[in-house]
């Protein structure tokens, strides 16, 4: 199904016509790429919020996004491509053309994954506790990226005539054709789930608990949002994304299960050993202060 043959979109009764692209004179800006930028400026001033309560600073953070989603996009894209590969392999160089579209949401985590990891060890900081605040992230820019797939008129599940439709207008049939709107689905699920994290993310008993959360949470969502979209990356007989949601989401459910049933040292938690490592160091510095032999030994007798 090609999303240029839709124009006017009804979603809820609702009748616009949104235009897929900003001109500026010969510049042309998607508006999913616009969408897709607010939602990492949204996750950032999150992250800024709450650095301190995972053990980082705000450098740390500018970092680590430096370093995370270069990863996150390459990694989206080469998980697409890799999928799609009959429609790049006559001009390899085309997979280079990333303004064309064609971005995967479980390459860019994969992605993500491996930029954190990478990051941790050069910072010396904990990985799990980077994921925990880097998954909090991805479901606010996912939860607002998935609306740059409204404005593309893609991302869209099979036919309906249930309440929960959208219509396309296709302007070759000059008829309406209705679907599920996943998009819309998978947006909410990612609203909830950030909700719901957030707060727990509070009451961590342990670094990394917080994305493998996520990884259940967006896993089980995707599972079942997957099956009904037209869109899908298959592998073999195999909708690649619903696959790897449901593995992801089993796995994690495990974990954190085996996790339920340890102790866990507070004082392990990222944010605690940075506090002591700060207090200790604001206590050498104070020593090493007060240690100090005055310049003007004659000042201070008198």
């Amino acid at each position: 199904m090609n999303p240029s043959n839709y124009t006017t979109i009804s979603l809820f009764g609702l009748e616009i016509n949104p235009p897929r692209s900003l001109d500026l004179g010969s510049l042309s800006i998607h508006f999913y790429g616009i969408i897709i930028a607010c939602g990492l400026l949204l996750a950032v001033l999150y992250g800024c919020k709450r650095c301190k309560e995972f053990g980082f600073s705000a450098d740390d953070l500018t970092d680590g996004v430096l370093w995370i989603v270069p990863f996150a996009i390459l990694c989206a894209r080469l998980y697409y491509c890799a999928f799609e590969w009959d429609s790049y392999k006559n001009n390899p160089i085309s997979v280079l053309y990333i303004w064309n579209g064609g971005l995967a949401i479980y390459g860019g985590v994969i992605g993500a994954a491996l930029g954190v990891i990478l990051f941790g060890k050069i910072k010396k900081l904990k990985v799990g506790a980077v994921l925990d605040l880097v998954a909090l992230g991805f479901l606010i820019g996912q939860a607002m990226g998935r609306w740059g797939n409204f404005f593309n008129r893609e991302a869209f599940g099979a036919a309906t005539d249930s309440f929960m439709k959208m219509g396309l207008f296709n302007k070759y049939t000059q008829s309406w054709e209705y679907y599920h709107p996943t998009f819309l689905y998978e947006s909410v699920w990612n609203v909830a789930g950030f909700v719901l994290l957030h707060y727990l993310s509070k009451k961590r008993q342990y670094d990394g608990q917080i994305a493998l959360g996520y990884a259940a949470w967006y896993g089980l969502g995707r599972t079942f949002i997957e099956g009904l979209r037209m869109d899908s990356l298959y592998w073999g007989d195999f909708r690649v994304s619903q696959l790897l949601a449901a593995v992801s989401c089993f796995a994690a459910v495990a974990v954190l299960m085996y996790m339920a049933f340890r102790k866990h040292d507070p004082a392990k938690l990222q944010v605690n050993l940075t506090a002591a490592r700060l207090a200790k160091e604001a206590s050498e510095e104070e020593t090493a202060v007060s240690g100090m032999k005055p310049l003007f030994p004659e000042e201070e007798e008198k």
